[in-house]
């Protein structure tokens, strides 16, 4: 079966022919969907190795779920191995003890529609898109003010520890973070994005 036909194929189809002993389904469903998950994983974790890292580990569970005969999704894949993902990224976590926390402020509360505390995948679903729209803005940022911000809301870093990883004083590690956070604002009011319910 060429490319053409196999997109034409749903899920739920190309899963069965996995199943079946197709292993290029697998490995069209993989492409067909490498980009949303990818993204998705990356979204939480900020750094491009460790989300690789992650979303093989995650289709190595995809596999071994498969070949056990154990998937029950009804044709809803890529919210199944969205779950899969989630589960991963949440386990690096708290290996790491350092599950990421996005604490509202009167001073700035974007990143509080960030927080891990969300089970329905629909929600997460949604939310990828405006994750990956996030991470685009946040590179826009001046070198300074996004260093400053990715160690505080991503690395939770206090601004004691990020002075010392920058070498700059406290209070121009506060400034940074401030000027960051407004211009962060205006970005996100530039491009159009909703944050909230």
């Amino acid at each position: 079966m060429n490319v053409m036909q196999l997109q034409n194929i749903s899920d739920g189809d190309l899963v069965t022919r996995y199943i079946q002993g197709d292993e290029k389904s697998l490995g069209f469903l993989i492409s067909r969907h490498k980009q949303k998950i990818f993204g998705f994983v990356y979204s939480k974790v900020f750094n491009k190795q460790l989300a690789e890292d992650i979303f093989q580990e995650t289709f190595v569970k995809v596999i071994r779920t498969l070949k056990k005969g154990n998937y029950r999704e009804d044709g809803k894949f890529l919210p199944w191995v969205l779950r899969i993902a989630h589960n991963l990224v949440i386990d690096h976590f708290r290996k790491a003890k350092r599950i990421p926390r996005f604490e509202r402020t009167d001073a700035f509360d974007i990143f509080a529609v960030l927080g891990d505390d969300s089970s329905n995948i629909e929600t997460e679903l949604i939310q990828t898109e405006l994750y990956q729209q996030l991470t685009e803005i946040i590179k826009e940022l001046p070198q300074e003010q996004k260093e400053v911000l990715v160690f505080r809301i991503y690395n939770e870093l206090s601004f004691k520890e990020i002075s010392e990883k920058t070498g700059a004083s406290i209070n121009t590690v506060l400034g940074r973070m401030r000027y960051a956070l407004i211009n962060l604002r205006k970005l996100v009011a530039l491009n159009g994005l909703v944050l909230t319910n």
